[in-house]
């Protein structure tokens, strides 16, 4: 066993030294099932599936079939037990207590053989005083109960009316009345997920002793005040008061580098256990602000709060304190009946760019400081700067919030509710109230999260009624839902934060659907808030499919990862696009049909008659067909950003459904299990890039926007050329004049009729050619090169298969791929197999005859290893 004696930890998590000590209980524990048959050692934190697979026990739980093999997992009940000595003296402490931060999900705690509480939330923390029952030799253990039976009893209890949905679809193969359980939801299921409702301590667990008083949590938030033109700070602490007398101290706020040293006298009774201190710097103070990627520096301050209370206790508090505003704008717009859905950061209207986030693994304990570091460093190197940590997974760790704050990365954060509806009984809300606060405590401090939403897709889940809930009884389900969202979270979220905005549900009609008290007719409006978009029935090459709406919070299309991640968790047997294996991996309903119908759409299939190669094309077909779909989409948001159209328009957020995957699947993220990029990453680099051409047709005319996501108007000149099929050397090219795009605005750079532009280049045809176009400034600033089909790449005609040569080469911890192609090649895919890294450039439509990428390599590997894992594949390639 590993345990630890450590500093005093403050409850929100932060460093904080104070006389008394603090042990940690992390390390070795023992697990056991319900009838004693398993016993083994369990890591905390961690939980019984990781401990069963570390001990051989079972298989890695992702392989083929085993989220059905091992459900007998989730069905068992277990228990976690551990022994231990305290390395101090206890009797010179008035109290001890004994701290979780994270239990999953149902347990009865026993400390030395005595029943101190129970735990049914996996989202709050949980404190119990043990000051009378500490020994020298103690034991503590956590009866666990089956999360899934707990669900199901807790359903059952429920009897005045069902709480739909009652099971997810049998595609998923998961778990039923995940509703009625505060534990990760997609824990039971989801369209892109396993069933692996697990148990264990999740989260970090200790023994606290003090005297006199002791430091439960300290948060804290910076408001600009408009009239006096200062910062504030205000900060909240809470203490546990021991002293049956008044406890009297000082307290010194520290920011060495701005040069504020601030004291306050304060007094702590047994009822008066909350200190509020403000902390004002004056305007003279040079303070820095926080800004999102792509738009300033992520500046930051060292900050220390020390109590001194009764002349010698201390606690010391440090932490990083960020300034920024965030606005929510919802105002009329000329030439529109709604409203805008906009955020300004620090007085700035905003763009967010960027994807939904859902947790990185089934199990949290696999979810490491390296994985958090490697998935997030991809989002700013595809030139977002926003993600929505989405509601159906778990507030994320601290590290998580931390690395946001220090990349620029804006988090939309909803609260844990996704697409269902949920009890509304007294016992029920205490456990969603009891965790909306401690979750806001854990996390306002944080210049990443600009918002509050407190579900997922339930406010649209009633008003379009998903779940066929006859009519004479939806008061009853509405009213549940004003209640949870409205008159609880909402107002915890109002008392406990007044810096960020809140927003009932996604998608919402915002101020609208408060108007209509709560929930709203239409949540699917473009005229008001956010709305979500999926279709995967209609052309996606066809932009007027998609909503021209003020905020889109998902849309996206599916593809499946590369045959090395795949072929970790899968047996050659697997191979097939068309096996039992595909068809069980695949969680939405006709999801594997639909990506190849939509793919036929523009694309033939693949031809080769080997079974591992056409796998392996099909695989590759269906990240093409997603990239080239959300790259449409997206852009048609990026260029609806300054227009109103029917009404419609002021698009100013794209979130695209989803970054990372929790498993070896097909999904619609862009990021593999353990980070390798799809297609469909390196196209959001270029499609989020902070200059950017945007091309499309329309009625027969080729437009071209410019899309600039930059702080100052620049001189932009447009650069466009065509391209027969046949030859790397254009047929014909132009340049426009100089082009003033505004700061943050679209603008339309070029408008010619096809027929008109086709007559210029001799012999050129809608199938023999394609456009390519970019931007250059008069700074040295140049956009990504852009790219038009004039028609499906089945029609082309000149389109052959390319002779692709490739050199490598090291040039100190990079490696440059210098490549050579023979003739035109569209989707040209460089892959190094299961080697970590990523490439500057992939995907791309190659034409130039030569052309250099590099790769960065996420571990150490070499020239050779690269040579030998190395493939390139283009779309003529698989026919």
């Amino acid at each position: 066993m590993h345990l630890h004696l450590l500093p005093l930890l403050a409850l929100c998590g932060a460093c904080c030294v104070a006389a008394g000590p603090s042990y940690s209980l992390r390390g070795s524990w023992r697990v056991s099932n319900r009838n004693g048959s398993l016993k083994l050692p369990g890591t905390v934190p961690g939980c019984v599936h990781s401990a069963l697979y570390q001990r051989g026990l079972i298989q890695d739980p992702y392989y083929r079939y085993n989220d059905l093999h091992y459900r007998w997992i989730s069905l068992d009940n277990w228990t976690y037990s551990t022994e231990f000595k305290i390395p101090f003296n206890v009797s010179e402490w008035q109290k001890v207590k004994l701290i979780f931060e994270g239990v999953d999900t149902v347990a009865e705690i026993l400390f030395n053989n005595v029943i101190i509480g129970k735990t049914n939330n996996m989202f709050t923390g949980y404190s119990f005083d043990v000051t009378g029952m500490v020994r020298d030799t103690n034991s503590l253990r956590l009866r666990f109960q089956s999360a899934v039976q707990y669900a199901e009893l807790r359903s059952k209890a429920h009897t005045r009316y069902s709480v739909p949905p009652d099971c997810p679809p049998k595609e998923q193969n998961g778990e039923c009345h995940v509703n009625f359980i505060r534990k990760e939801q997609c824990s039971f299921s989801w369209d892109w997920g396993p069933s692996f409702p697990s148990q264990g301590i999740w989260r970090d667990v200790r023994l606290e002793a003090y005297n006199i008083s002791h430091l439960n949590y300290l948060t804290f938030s910076t408001i600009y005040d408009n009239t006096s033109q200062e910062w504030n700070i205000e900060i909240e602490a809470s203490f546990d008061v021991v002293s049956s007398k008044p406890v009297v101290g000082e307290v010194t706020v520290a920011i060495p580098k701005l040069k504020i040293q601030q004291k306050y006298n304060i007094k702590l009774q047994q009822r008066q256990r909350v200190v509020k201190l403000l902390v004002k710097i004056s305007k003279e103070v040079a303070v820095e602000t926080w800004w999102p990627h792509g738009h300033g520096n992520q500046t930051g301050y060292s900050m220390t709060v020390l109590f001194v209370l009764d002349e010698s206790l201390n606690i010391k508090k440090s932490a990083m304190v960020y300034f920024r505003t965030v606005q929510l704008i919802e105002e009329p717009i000329e030439g529109s009946s709604g409203r805008s859905f906009y955020f300004k950061i620090n007085g700035l209207p905003i763009f967010l760019k960027g994807s939904n986030w859902i947790p990185a693994d089934s199990f949290q304990d696999k979810v490491t400081s390296e994985l958090l570091h490697l998935l997030l460093r991809s989002v700013v190197d595809a030139n977002m700067n926003a993600l929505r940590v989405w509601g159906g997974g778990i507030y994320e760790q601290d590290e998580f919030y931390e690395l946001c704050d220090e990349l620029g990365i804006m988090v939309w954060q909803d609260f844990m509710f996704a697409s269902a509806l949920y009890p509304a009984e007294k016992s029920f809300v205490a456990l969603v109230r009891a965790e909306a606060a401690y979750q806001i405590r854990r996390l306002k401090s944080h210049p990443s999260i600009i918002i509050w939403s407190g579900n997922n897709e339930n406010e649209v889940a009633l008003s379009i009624n998903w779940f066929h809930i006859k009519h004479h009884d939806l008061k009853t389900y509405i009213r549940d839902y004003v209640t949870l969202y409205v008159r609880n979270i909402r107002e915890i979220v109002l008392s406990e934060d007044k810096t960020r905005p809140f927003i009932v549900s996604s998608p919402t009609n915002g101020v609208k659907t408060m108007e209509e008290g709560g929930i709203s007719e239409d949540p699917y409006s473009s005229l008001y808030g956010d709305v979500h978009f999926y279709d995967y029935v209609s052309d996606c090459w066809d932009w007027k499919i998609f909503p021209k709406a003020r905020f889109v919070s998902e849309y996206g299309y599916q593809s499946w990862p590369s045959f090395s991640t795949l072929e970790k968790v899968s047996s050659q047997e697997d191979w097939s696009y068309t096996s039992r294996f595909s068809l069980h991996r695949q969680h939405h309903v006709n999801g594997n049909n639909e990506m190849l119908e939509q793919a036929q759409l523009h694309f033939r299939f693949p031809q080769r008659t080997d079974p591992l190669l056409k796998f392996k094309d099909t695989l590759y077909l269906t990240q093409v067909m997603q990239a080239q779909c959300v790259k449409t989409e997206t852009e048609f948001y990026m260029r609806s950003r300054s227009e109103i159209v029917d009404g419609k328009g002021h698009t100013m957020g794209a979130l695209y459904w989803q970054l990372n995957d929790i498993w070896q699947a097909p999904s619609w993220a862009s990021l593999e299990y353990g980070g390798k990029w799809k297609m469909l990453h390196y196209f959001a680099r270029r499609f989020f890039a902070p200059l950017l051409p945007v091309g499309f047709e329309d009625k027969g005319v080729f437009y071209v926007y410019g899309v600039s996501d930059l702080h100052r108007d620049y001189n932009t000149q447009l650069t466009v050329r065509l391209y027969s099929w046949r030859s790397l050397e254009p047929l014909c090219s132009l340049v426009t004049s100089p082009t003033v795009i505004r700061a943050g605005k679209a603008v339309v750079l070029y408008k010619k009729p096809v027929l008109e532009l086709l007559k210029r280049c001799w012999g050129c045809t809608r199938e023999t050619c394609v456009i390519s176009f970019h931007l250059s400034t008069d700074s040295d600033l140049f956009s990504p090169t852009n790219y038009h089909f004039l028609s499906s790449l089945k029609d082309a005609k000149g389109l052959v298969r390319a002779n692709i040569t490739v050199d490598i080469s090291q040039k100190g911890d990079l490696f440059v791929f210098d490549l050579k192609t023979s003739a035109i090649a569209p989707f040209v895919w460089l892959d190094v197999g299961s080697i970590p890294g990523r490439f500057s450039d992939n995907g791309f439509l190659m034409i130039e005859k030569m052309r250099s990428v590099l790769f960065y390599p996420w571990k150490l590997t070499s020239k050779s290893e690269l040579q030998q894992a190395f493939s390139v594949t283009s779309l003529a390639d698989i026919y």
